[in-house]
């Protein structure tokens, strides 16, 4: 009998939930990587994460919360 150990999944987050430059880039009608990058760069935009030197994720429900704090409310929702 195999003293094998199966390898445990990741459990915390799904990889679906990250997003790259370009994913945002798509969810946000308009958003380019160069303007993501200029807001990044400025303290600006939704928060994301730098898991190494060269790689920026942004998780999705940053993506979303920024998104809704841009809102604006016209007079007819008032």
């Amino acid at each position: 009998m195999s003293n094998v150990t199966p390898m445990k999944t990741r459990a915390t987050v799904s990889p679906a939930e990250w997003l790259s430059p370009a994913q945002v880039c798509e969810v946000i009608p308009g958003m380019t990587v160069t303007l993501l990058q200029r807001m990044r760069d400025a303290g600006k935009g939704p928060r994301y994460a730098k898991p190494s030197a060269k790689t920026v994720v942004y998780a999705r429900s940053d993506v979303d919360a920024y998104v809704r704090s841009t809102l604006v409310t016209t007079r007819e929702q008032s």
